[in-house]
Protein backbone atom coordinates (compact mmCIF):
# COMPACT_ATOMS: atom_id res chain seq x y z
CA UNK A 1 0.00 0.00 0.00
CA UNK A 2 1.43 3.18 -0.77
CA UNK A 3 2.35 5.73 1.97
CA UNK A 4 1.96 9.62 2.69
CA UNK A 5 5.48 10.76 3.15
CA UNK A 6 6.28 13.69 5.30
CA UNK A 7 8.42 16.18 3.15
CA UNK A 8 11.33 18.10 4.14
CA UNK A 9 11.35 21.80 4.36
CA UNK A 10 12.24 23.56 1.44
CA UNK A 11 14.81 26.06 3.20
CA UNK A 12 16.62 25.60 6.66
CA UNK A 13 14.29 25.84 9.65
CA UNK A 14 15.91 29.15 11.14
CA UNK A 15 15.27 30.73 7.27
CA UNK A 16 11.95 32.52 8.09
CA UNK A 17 13.35 34.30 10.73
CA UNK A 18 12.12 36.87 12.26
CA UNK A 19 9.00 36.61 10.62
CA UNK A 20 8.58 32.95 11.65
CA UNK A 21 10.82 31.51 14.37
CA UNK A 22 13.49 28.20 14.11
CA UNK A 23 11.22 26.81 17.10
CA UNK A 24 8.16 27.47 15.41
CA UNK A 25 9.52 25.52 12.55
CA UNK A 26 10.66 22.81 14.14
CA UNK A 27 7.49 22.08 16.11
CA UNK A 28 5.23 22.96 13.41
CA UNK A 29 6.73 20.61 11.19
CA UNK A 30 8.46 17.77 13.05
CA UNK A 31 5.17 17.34 15.41
CA UNK A 32 2.45 18.48 13.58
CA UNK A 33 2.60 17.57 10.36
CA UNK A 34 4.23 14.59 11.42
CA UNK A 35 1.26 13.65 13.02
CA UNK A 36 -1.06 14.42 10.17
CA UNK A 37 1.36 12.18 7.58
CA UNK A 38 0.66 9.17 10.56
CA UNK A 39 -2.87 9.90 10.91
CA UNK A 40 -3.61 9.71 7.07
CA UNK A 41 -1.41 6.44 7.07
CA UNK A 42 -3.42 4.89 9.86
CA UNK A 43 -6.59 5.77 8.17
CA UNK A 44 -5.96 3.82 4.98
CA UNK A 45 -4.62 1.14 6.93
CA UNK A 46 -7.93 0.70 8.65
CA UNK A 47 -9.98 1.25 5.43
CA UNK A 48 -7.42 -1.64 3.83
CA UNK A 49 -8.35 -4.05 6.50
CA UNK A 50 -11.75 -3.32 6.46
CA UNK A 51 -12.16 -3.85 2.73
CA UNK A 52 -10.55 -7.64 3.84
CA UNK A 53 -13.30 -7.89 6.96
CA UNK A 54 -16.02 -6.52 4.72
CA UNK A 55 -16.36 -3.63 7.03
CA UNK A 56 -17.91 -5.52 9.39
CA UNK A 57 -17.61 -3.99 13.65
CA UNK A 58 -16.20 -0.31 11.52
CA UNK A 59 -17.51 3.16 11.92
CA UNK A 60 -16.57 3.86 8.15
CA UNK A 61 -17.75 7.32 8.92
CA UNK A 62 -15.30 7.68 11.50
CA UNK A 63 -12.13 6.63 9.34
CA UNK A 64 -13.81 8.70 6.48
CA UNK A 65 -13.69 11.83 8.80
CA UNK A 66 -9.76 10.96 10.05
CA UNK A 67 -9.06 10.36 6.09
CA UNK A 68 -10.08 13.40 5.38
CA UNK A 69 -9.24 15.53 8.08
CA UNK A 70 -5.45 14.06 8.20
CA UNK A 71 -4.65 13.86 4.33
CA UNK A 72 -6.34 17.83 3.83
CA UNK A 73 -3.87 18.60 7.02
CA UNK A 74 -0.86 17.11 5.30
CA UNK A 75 -1.64 18.58 1.73
CA UNK A 76 -2.40 22.20 3.46
CA UNK A 77 0.56 21.97 5.27
CA UNK A 78 2.80 20.96 2.27
CA UNK A 79 1.36 23.77 0.18
CA UNK A 80 2.17 26.22 2.72
CA UNK A 81 6.06 25.42 3.46
CA UNK A 82 6.42 25.87 -0.52
CA UNK A 83 4.26 29.26 -0.41
CA UNK A 84 6.91 30.93 1.52
CA UNK A 85 10.75 31.17 1.14
CA UNK A 86 13.50 33.53 2.81
CA UNK A 87 13.21 36.26 0.24
CA UNK A 88 10.05 36.62 -0.51
CA UNK A 89 6.90 39.13 0.06
CA UNK A 90 6.35 42.53 -2.49
CA UNK A 91 3.74 41.67 -5.30
CA UNK A 92 3.41 39.40 -8.00
CA UNK A 93 3.51 40.39 -11.59
CA UNK A 94 2.84 38.84 -14.63
CA UNK A 95 -0.10 36.57 -15.51
CA UNK A 96 -0.66 35.85 -11.88
CA UNK A 97 -0.40 39.90 -11.26
CA UNK A 98 -3.22 39.68 -14.08
CA UNK A 99 -5.84 37.48 -12.61
CA UNK A 100 -5.59 39.01 -9.17
CA UNK A 101 -6.53 42.41 -10.50
CA UNK A 102 -9.53 40.30 -12.87
CA UNK A 103 -10.54 38.71 -9.58
CA UNK A 104 -9.96 41.24 -6.94
CA UNK A 105 -9.74 44.69 -8.66
CA UNK A 106 -5.93 44.84 -7.55
CA UNK A 107 -3.51 43.03 -5.07
CA UNK A 108 -4.21 45.26 -2.21
CA UNK A 109 -8.04 44.27 -2.40
CA UNK A 110 -7.07 40.43 -2.62
CA UNK A 111 -4.29 41.08 0.50
CA UNK A 112 -7.28 42.77 2.58
CA UNK A 113 -9.71 40.01 1.71
CA UNK A 114 -7.33 37.03 2.61
CA UNK A 115 -6.24 38.30 5.43
CA UNK A 116 -9.37 39.20 6.67
CA UNK A 117 -10.65 35.45 6.12
CA UNK A 118 -7.21 34.09 7.99
CA UNK A 119 -7.58 36.42 10.74
CA UNK A 120 -11.26 35.46 11.36
CA UNK A 121 -11.29 31.87 10.74
CA UNK A 122 -13.43 30.57 14.34
CA UNK A 123 -10.78 28.46 15.75
CA UNK A 124 -8.46 26.40 13.88
CA UNK A 125 -7.86 26.88 10.04
CA UNK A 126 -7.06 28.57 6.80
CA UNK A 127 -6.47 31.14 4.89
CA UNK A 128 -6.52 30.45 1.24
CA UNK A 129 -6.29 31.96 -2.50
CA UNK A 130 -7.96 29.08 -5.17
CA UNK A 131 -8.45 28.85 -8.69
CA UNK A 132 -12.01 28.33 -9.36
CA UNK A 133 -11.83 26.74 -12.89
CA UNK A 134 -15.72 26.97 -13.98
CA UNK A 135 -15.28 31.34 -13.70
CA UNK A 136 -11.62 30.78 -14.31
CA UNK A 137 -11.16 33.22 -11.63
CA UNK A 138 -9.50 33.29 -8.31
CA UNK A 139 -11.18 33.03 -4.69
CA UNK A 140 -10.40 33.45 -0.82
CA UNK A 141 -11.43 30.74 0.96
CA UNK A 142 -11.95 30.36 4.84
CA UNK A 143 -11.12 27.00 5.49
CA UNK A 144 -12.26 25.63 9.51
CA UNK A 145 -9.74 23.09 10.86
CA UNK A 146 -8.33 21.36 7.31
CA UNK A 147 -10.98 20.25 5.31
CA UNK A 148 -13.93 22.34 5.98
CA UNK A 149 -15.87 25.09 4.23
CA UNK A 150 -13.55 23.83 1.02
CA UNK A 151 -15.24 24.77 -2.50
CA UNK A 152 -15.13 21.36 -4.38
CA UNK A 153 -12.71 21.20 -7.35
CA UNK A 154 -11.27 24.63 -6.26
CA UNK A 155 -7.35 24.51 -7.02
CA UNK A 156 -5.48 24.91 -3.91
CA UNK A 157 -2.51 28.17 -4.51
CA UNK A 158 -1.55 29.81 -1.72
CA UNK A 159 -2.13 29.49 1.94
CA UNK A 160 -1.20 30.90 5.33
CA UNK A 161 -2.12 28.51 8.24
CA UNK A 162 -4.14 29.83 11.39
CA UNK A 163 -3.86 27.06 13.77
CA UNK A 164 -2.46 28.06 16.90
CA UNK A 165 0.52 25.80 16.38
CA UNK A 166 1.67 28.45 13.74
CA UNK A 167 2.33 30.87 15.17
CA UNK A 168 1.63 31.13 18.96
CA UNK A 169 5.04 30.82 20.51
CA UNK A 170 6.02 33.58 18.80
CA UNK A 171 3.16 35.76 18.18
CA UNK A 172 1.25 34.72 21.58
CA UNK A 173 -2.71 35.53 20.95
CA UNK A 174 -1.72 37.88 18.09
CA UNK A 175 -3.22 36.24 15.47
CA UNK A 176 -3.36 39.36 13.28
CA UNK A 177 0.10 40.14 14.01
CA UNK A 178 1.56 37.24 12.18
CA UNK A 179 -0.59 36.74 9.41
CA UNK A 180 0.20 40.55 8.55
CA UNK A 181 4.20 39.66 9.16
CA UNK A 182 3.50 36.27 6.77
CA UNK A 183 3.02 38.63 3.82
CA UNK A 184 7.31 39.46 3.56
CA UNK A 185 7.80 35.69 3.28
CA UNK A 186 4.88 34.76 0.48
CA UNK A 187 6.42 32.70 -2.71
CA UNK A 188 5.40 34.35 -5.38
CA UNK A 189 6.70 32.36 -8.05
CA UNK A 190 5.67 29.21 -6.03
CA UNK A 191 2.18 30.77 -6.53
CA UNK A 192 2.87 31.83 -10.27
CA UNK A 193 3.66 28.37 -11.00
CA UNK A 194 0.96 27.21 -9.80
CA UNK A 195 -1.62 28.85 -11.40
CA UNK A 196 0.36 28.97 -15.01
CA UNK A 197 -0.25 24.97 -14.96
CA UNK A 198 -4.27 25.20 -14.11
CA UNK A 199 -5.72 28.60 -15.94
CA UNK A 200 -7.58 28.49 -19.23
CA UNK A 201 -6.20 30.77 -21.48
Amino acid sequence: MSKYELPELPYKYNALEPIISEAILRVHHDKHHSAYVNGANAALQKLEAGRESGFKDMDIRAVERDLAFNVSGHMLHTLYWQNMTPKGGGTPGGKLADMINESFGSFEKLKAQLSSAAKQVEGSGWGLLVYEPVLNRLMTLQIQNHQNLAIQGSVPLLTVDVWEHAYYLQYKNDRGSYVDQWWNIVNWNDVEKRISSHRRA
